[in-house]
């Protein structure tokens, strides 16, 4: 397979990979030794000089964060927020739409849990409705079913890009069009595609996108943003504020940031935060095209290798594929066969029913695992891979 990203130079900016075979990157990917670094650096700084100290002393790096994740998405800095975790991204979205008793949410099968909660809770508290739409022939949502569920109680649109498990890509592009034509918000759960593919808002069109560090992106735990476009910022309170996020002006008034920024809160891990603004710079130093085209022609291959295997079967959905191969092998539940290729120093993850409810059950699913790649993974650990699971059978038969 030919590369655009010098791979061996990835894999000693990434110490780990000599010891452990890391197939979880749509868990938590292996942060690279500069994104580390920049992490203990400022923290040390905190240590040394005090925390509100180190934050003033590196408010210049800070400000770059905006501006490098921007790039990353294609918007202008001040419509991003950077906050916790993508969870906390997608909430602050969701819970700042004006919904109330019987609008209607339009979303797809395959959305995740804590996105469906969500929306559960809306329903309960406020009255609206859930119209899950269906999905087409390759498993993905279904543009024209979309289309006509469209009417004038839909008040939002929202969808994951990447869901956690089934490997497939959404059309996200596709229903923002739609979206726009009807003038719906668009809320897009960008959460696992961040990082593996190229992300262009602009061509995309959705007006909130939440995201993670951690994952495709490989910055640390407890960072991630959210894209909030500026034609819907002033429509838009924060289900809560304070003085980081809004000016107290007056006795009994506030005034909200102009900016995204109204979506974060004061206190913040300012390492964390760093570290996040250094991962997306090596990502975008390496370049989204050509790390979207390793990371899929490398899952190509693990689909293809692992459909060879007798007893297991890909579960993969979607007209295009991402980075994440779901697969079963038969006898086995997912937990097995994750916790015997742990015992090989293999990481995988073990994708349930309670994560997404309506794809598991119409798919009649209990569980799977989700071997998910990045270009720092190599053909000769697919190889690898497959020969750990091929001997999941006797391994565990015999344990």
């Amino acid at each position: 397979m030919i590369s655009k990203i010098n791979v061996e130079q990835a894999r000693l900016d990434t110490p780990a990979t000599k010891e452990r075979l890391h197939f979880n990157n749509a868990g938590a990917a292996l942060m690279p030794e500069s994104v580390l670094a920049t992490v203990i650096n400022h923290l040390q700084l905190e240590a040394k000089i005090g925390g509100y100290e180190a934050a003033n002393q590196e408010a210049t790096r800070l400000e770059k964060v905006y501006r490098s994740i921007a790039q990353l998405i294609n918007c202008q800095p001040d419509e991003i927020a950077v906050v916790e975790n993508a969870t906390r991204a997608w909430d602050m979205a969701f819970y700042s739409m004006p919904l109330k008793v019987g609008d209607r949410i339009l979303t797809a099968c395959n959305e995740y849990a804590s996105n469906y909660i969500a929306f559960l809770q809306m329903a309960k508290l406020r009255g609206v409705e859930i119209d899950v739409v269906e999905n087409d022939q390759y498993g993905q949502i279904d543009l024209t079913r979309l289309k006509e569920k469209i009417d004038d109680k839909v008040k939002l649109i929202a969808i994951t890009h990447v869901p956690t498990n089934g490997g497939l890509i959404n059309p996200a592009a596709a229903v923002g069009k739609l979206a726009k034509e009807h003038k719906i918000p668009y809320l897009l759960d960008a959460c696992q595609s961040v990082g593996q593919l190229v992300i262009d808002v602009e061509e995309i069109g959705c007006d909130l996108l939440s995201a993670t560090g951690r994952k495709y992106l490989r910055g640390p735990r407890g960072t991630g943003f959210l894209y909030v476009r500026k034609s819907i910022l002033e429509k838009l309170e924060p289900p809560f504020l304070d003085l980081h996020a809004a000016e107290w002006s007056s006795l009994n008034q506030y005034e909200m940031r102009p900016d995204a920024r109204r979506f974060e809160n004061w206190e913040c891990n300012v390492a964390a935060k760093l570290g996040l603004g250094q991962a997306v710079d090596y990502a975008l130093n390496l370049g989204l095209s050509n790390i979207e085209h390793q990371v899929t022609a490398l899952a190509k291959q693990l689909r293809m290798a692992l459909a060879a295997l007798p007893s297991v079967s890909v579960q993969d959905l979607g007209e295009n594929k991402c980075g994440i191969v779901t697969f079963t092998v038969a006898g086995h539940s997912a937990l097995e066969v994750k916790t015997y290729l742990a015992s090989k120093a293999i990481n995988v993850a073990a994708s349930t029913l309670s994560g997404t409810r309506i794809d598991m059950e119409n798919r009649g699913l209990a569980d799977l695992v989700r071997a998910s790649v990045h270009y720092y993974n190599t053909e000769e650990e697919i190889a690898k891979f497959c020969a750990a699971v091929q001997s999941v059978d006797k391994a565990i038969d015999r344990a």
